[in-house]
Parts: structure tokens; sequence; C-alpha cells
């Protein structure tokens, strides 16, 4: 059973599927049609709004997939691919009962993030010196990290660093870049080289200088050029015609590097890396 509670006001479907990730439109239509819905202990046979408070149960087993695949591991960290739909949450969840299970490591630790619909490269911590040495790493941008992203059109020059400020609207949970600074705003920075070109799209590779909330999404469609399948930034009806329901964007490379008295110095220069493909 799957439970969840409503926290705004909006229609069934749509809280189900964003708190069960696992759950297709189609599974939750079945489930309704057989009245294996609850909303406040009464069962349902319609999408019905709700609203917030009201407690969902939902009588389903997910069958088995794999959130992400593991790309490298050994007593310190591990390194996984993971799946776009999948929040980074689930996957460090999902992580955490896996090297419970199997007694691969004392804990994970959760050390970055990627947006839902991202997927790609992350890494965590098996213990706490890895935990410590990793979010340095990331805190002071000694990693480097690239992804691939497909945008609408063809950006005027082949290669740029952009220079902006981002306001983050928490609330709303979306930002905006602006190319001065505003009140609250942080300067952000993000590097792109022009990959391909082909039927009015771009295939970028993006470097991240700074590593902020949907910085390359919001970045790119800035500068009029927004990743394809991105239902946020992007273009709808771009998105629509190019049948992209999901958006084009990768972490593909994650280069290591650490002190020669760090724990981790044996992964120092170390590249992890995945196919430049969607």
């Amino acid at each position: 059973m799957i439970k969840f509670t409503a926290d705004k006001t909006r229609k069934l479907s749509k809280l189900a599927l964003y708190n069960c990730e696992d759950l297709s439109y189609g599974a939750l239509c079945r489930l309704l049609r057989k009245k294996d819905v609850k909303v406040n202990g009464k069962r349902v046979s319609d999408d019905v709004t709700l609203s917030p408070g009201d407690v969902v149960e939902i009588f389903y087993t997910p069958a088995p997939s794999a959130k992400y695949d593991v790309v490298y591991s050994d007593r310190n960290v591990i390194v996984v691919d993971k799946k776009s739909g999948y929040s980074s949450e689930s996957v460090f969840a999902d992580l955490q009962k896996a090297v419970r299970a199997d007694g691969s490591g004392e804990n994970v630790y959760f050390i970055h993030r990627l947006d839902r619909n991202t997927s790609g490269l992350m890494i965590f911590a098996l213990n706490a010196a890895a935990e410590s040495e990793l979010s340095d790493g990331f805190k002071n941008r000694t990693f480097d990290k690239y992804y691939i992203a497909e945008v609408k059109g063809v950006p005027r020059n082949k290669s740029a660093e952009l220079c902006a400020y981002l306001f983050k609207d928490a609330k709303n949970a979306r930002v905006t870049v602006y190319d001065r600074p505003v009140k609250g705003s942080v300067r952000i920075k993000t590097g792109y080289e022009t990959v391909r070109e082909y039927d009015g799209k771009s295939l970028l590779r993006v470097k991240l200088f700074t590593g902020k909330t949907h910085q390359i999404r919001a970045h790119l469609a800035h500068i009029g050029h927004p990743v394809t399948g991105d239902g946020k930034y992007g273009d709808n009806a771009f998105n629509k015609a190019e049948n992209a329901g999901s958006q084009r964007l990768k972490a593909v490379s994650l280069t290591l590097r650490f002190n020669a008295d760090s724990p981790l110095y044996y992964l120092d220069g170390r590249t992890f890396s995945l196919p430049e493909t969607f």
C-alpha cells in the first residue's frame, strides 16, 4: 500500500503520480475502477479533487524497477547513473536499503542532487570520512561536472562562458535568471560548447562553474535555447512538436580531485563518465 497526505488542492491523479514514482496514469485509472483507492478512509472510483490534509491510500504493489545503475563502488564511495523520472531522494533511500542489506558500508551519505527529470551521474559516500571529503569537493568546486543538453535552436556562439544572476522563488519552486544583480540573487556561471546541430536543435556539452537550483535549465532558457522537454522553463509548443515528455539533460562526466593527505586520494584525477547520448 502507498499512503500520502495532500499538501495542496489538486486532482488525485496529479498528486498520486507525484508521490508514487512507480505508478503510471493507466495503472491508477485501473485501481480507481477497482476501487482500490481510499481518500480519508472512503473508497473512491473517480479522479477527485483533493484538499490539503486529505489522506490517500492506494492499494498497489509497484513492480520492481531500477531507479539507477551502479557505475562504480568501493569501501568509501558509490557512483550511480540515476534514471530520469526519479528524485535524488528516492535513489538515496533505495541505496540505503541496499547497503544495509548487503553490509557493503556503514551508511549512505547524501552529497549532491539532480533534478527529478535529469538523468546521470551521482556520487554518494559510504562513511563519514568520505562524506566530508566529497562534500568539501563540491562546496569548493574542485570537482569538474559536465552535462549534455539538447536545446531548441542553434546558439550564435559555438562555445561560451555565461555569467548571470539567479533568484530563487522557493515558494513556487522556480528560479529566474537576470543579466544584472537583483535583490536576493546570486551570481551564476555556466559554460557550454556546441557538440552538433540537427533539425533546428543543438546538442551542448555544459560545464557548471556554480551549482544552483535549476541553473542549467534556467540559464539556457534565458539565452533563448531552452532544454528540449523542459516543462518548467522550456517552450511547451516546441516540446509537443518534438514529442519530448521529459527533459533532455544528463550528467555525463564527473572528475574528482583530492589532496595527497586525503583518504580518497586514490581517486584523485579519476573521471567517471557515461555515453553522451539520450
